[in-house]
């Protein structure tokens, strides 16, 4: 069976692609390019496919810097730093999870692959409204009603394995798959080498998600001012 993948080259996308290889998916992993503030985890990308045993990863470059609206696409907002917030933060990306599905919908009609996986989560994040279950289920079915792969009887499943895990959970899950996360970068304003900042919501998160589940945490840290790299930041929860 054939899957498109999307990839980030985050923590949460790299064990939805584990998951999919384990289910005995060959997998088309597809990334996007599309003016996020660093390119740091478009190489974590290439890394996590090539490791995870992709079958092909490619990578689409498109500008959301023309729309900005966002932290992580406008370099006029700043990435919050002082702990996660109630509401919708300014990281989220207008339209980002609907461009990205599309992109994928798109792929695997050519590739006359049935399925998509992505590694949206609802329980460990910022309440983005394109990471909820009902979009997904939505967008399933605009995908089975849009297509003509659908129309002709090869209906597409749109796989969410992870959606209602806490990060710990997906942390164990991964490791029970041996992804080595240290490949991996989730940071919103990661330097050019991969170093995390330690500060922004997904940081904290991702530290939190490693403190619970126990053992090493992988993620390379810049440290603060050449001193130690800051520590208790995961903030609430």
């Amino acid at each position: 069976m054939q899957a498109v993948v999307l990839l980030s080259g985050g923590l949460d996308s790299a064990t939805v692609l584990a998951l999919a290889r384990s289910e005995g998916f060959e997998c088309y992993c597809l990334s996007v390019d599309y003016g996020q503030r660093h390119r740091a985890e478009l190489g974590a990308a290439a890394r996590v496919a090539k490791a995870l045993g992709a079958r092909e990863h490619r990578v689409i470059t498109l500008d959301l810097n023309t729309f900005g609206g966002s932290a992580l696409t406008d370099s006029e907002i700043p990435v919050p730093v002082g702990g996660i917030q109630d509401g919708i933060p300014v990281t989220y990306v207008p339209a980002r999870n609907t461009i990205l599905l599309s992109l994928a919908l798109a792929w695997a009609e050519v590739l006359a692959a049935r399925h998509i996986f992505f590694g949206a989560n609802a329980v460990d994040f910022s309440g983005y409204p394109d990471c909820r279950p009902e979009y997904m289920r939505a967008f399933e079915t605009m995908a089975n009603l849009a297509t003509k792969a659908a129309v002709e009887g090869a209906k597409l499943t749109l796989h969410t394995p992870i959606i209602g895990f806490a990060k710990a959970d997906i942390i164990r899950r991964g490791r029970a798959l041996g992804i080595d996360y240290a490949l991996t970068v989730s940071c919103y304003q990661a330097d050019g080498d991969g170093r995390a900042c330690g500060r922004c919501d997904s940081c904290r998160l991702r530290r939190a998600g490693f403190e619970a589940a126990g053992g090493p945490d992988p993620t390379r840290y810049q440290t603060a001012e050449g001193g130690d790299t800051p520590r208790n930041l995961a903030g609430p929860r």
